[in-house]
């Protein structure tokens, strides 16, 4: 049998497949024996799939004499949050993020309420492999306890964030495309107590997408039609309501880069301190800290990278590029409701639209590609790379990143295939495209 792709922080696969409830039971019994002592959360993003594994998941954390807190639907940031707050053990959602409805996966929290990292998640990996079990006597089994509380503790710790008289003096008119994953349940209630007149697409929570559900450009052109002319935002997020994409009044897709950077705006303007992105976000949040005055660091790919980041330099605001603001007064996590709440405060202070907001930034340009070549001949090709693009300054961080005065190109290898991923970004398309195509030129001869 095909086995699921394994990360720090979880796993994923294809349901039928990879994914089945013998490999989900698998899995939570190796977290079970990783996890100090205490209750596990459970929480799945609406997909077809996830009741049949939360059930095999429930079952496993209960023989291995832990009670099981069980949310139901409701989102990545929403569990995460629970975790912290019930002081448990851990956590665990079952969700595939942004991929498509073939696919389900498990992502798992530490009693901090973040997703795994490293370390940890090594250990539950090892213990996965080792087919780890630590079942309980019928005199220790736990017990699975329904928990309605999770979306009004989310709520409030949210709305602490913003000044909500003012944005319901707003009246915002608001479209919410929640694509039938776990977000409109939350983001309703949300919008509601934010005095919004607004709309949500794919209210029910029962994993039918009604458009490819990674929040991109391509995959939302018909929601910027039903915003334009309508609305005064739209925001769009993806099954588990970890990410944010945004849209102006105007149709235009402003994007996931800008969500944590409007964010860390509105932080900053607040409360000035260091700011933390991964290094394959835009330098629009560089900007903001060097017009701030405010120091600025970067670490490597993935949430629980920025959030250790945020907490060894004591960061007011992180985020990654990928739509995930993380504001530490709500969570170490990614959080699409953080994103609406904050983005409606900016244009509640400013007394701007999102468009005016997002012309005051200088105009950058970022472009994706990928090229086949393994991770050791990208690493021993450094010096290469160096020459052939005169870069100012690299750094190995994460893959190969070298960066100019007002352009950076990263290249990343896959850990899964032997495959290079190389973002760029420039004050123009066209710069942007130059960057990848000089890279992917002095790299032929590598992969030859």
């Amino acid at each position: 049998m095909p086995e699921p792709i394994i990360s720090i922080s979880g796993l994923r696969g294809i349901i039928g497949s990879e994914l089945t409830p013998a490999v989900a039971a698998r899995f939570a019994a190796a977290f079970c024996c990783v996890a100090p002592t205490g209750p596990i959360v459970l929480a799945r993003d609406g997909r077809t799939s996830g009741k049949m594994l939360s059930d095999a998941i429930a079952a496993t954390v209960l023989g291995h004499g832990r009670d099981c807190l069980d949310l139901d639907v409701a989102s990545t940031p929403t569990a995460g949050l629970f975790v912290r707050e019930k002081r448990a053990a851990g956590g665990i959602q079952v969700s595939a993020s942004h991929n498509p409805p073939a696919y389900n996966g498990m992502k798992l929290f530490g009693s901090d309420g973040r997703v795994l990292n490293s370390a940890p998640g090594e250990r539950v990996r090892q213990a996965y492999q080792s087919n780890a079990v630590a079942w309980a006597d019928i005199d220790q089994i736990g017990k699975r306890i329904p928990c309605q509380e999770g979306h009004s503790l989310h709520l409030l710790r949210v709305l602490s964030t913003v000044d909500s008289e003012a944005i319901n003096r707003r009246k915002f008119r608001v479209l919410l495309d929640s694509n039938h994953g776990s977000g409109a349940i939350l983001g309703t209630q949300l919008l509601q107590r934010l005095g919004c007149d607004f709309v949500v697409l794919g209210s029910e929570p029962n994993g039918s997408f009604e458009h490819p559900p990674e929040p991109i450009s391509e995959n939302l052109q018909s929601i910027c039609d039903q915003v334009r002319g309508r609305f005064d935002i739209g925001f769009c997020q993806d099954p588990d309501a970890d990410r944010l994409a945004i849209i102006d009044a105007e149709g235009n897709y402003i994007g996931e880069e800008f969500t944590a950077v409007l964010c860390t705006l509105r932080r900053l303007m607040d409360q000035p301190g260091p700011v933390v992105t991964n290094c394959a976000s835009s330098n629009w949040t560089r900007w903001l800290a060097s017009r701030f005055g405010v120091p600025f660091h970067q670490s490597a790919v993935g949430e629980a990278n920025v959030a250790d980041s945020m907490i060894s330099c004591h960061a007011v605001y992180g985020g990654e590029g990928s739509g995930g603001p993380i504001d530490p007064r709500v969570g170490f996590i990614r959080d699409s409701f953080v994103g609406m709440a904050q983005i409606l405060d900016l244009m509640s202070k400013t007394g701007k639209t999102l468009a005016q907001i997002v012309a005051e930034f200088p105009p950058l340009s970022m472009i994706k590609d990928k090229m086949t070549l393994t991770k050791e001949k990208l690493l021993g090709s450094i010096d290469r790379l160096k020459r052939g693009l005169e870069a100012k300054s690299i750094s190995t961080l994460d893959g190969v990143r070298l960066d100019w005065d007002d352009r950076w190109l990263l290249l990343r290898a896959s850990n899964t295939e032997p495959i290079v991923r190389l973002i760029a970004e420039a004050p123009s398309r066209a710069e942007a495209e130059e960057l990848i195509q000089k890279a992917k030129a002095t790299m032929a001869t590598v992969s030859s």
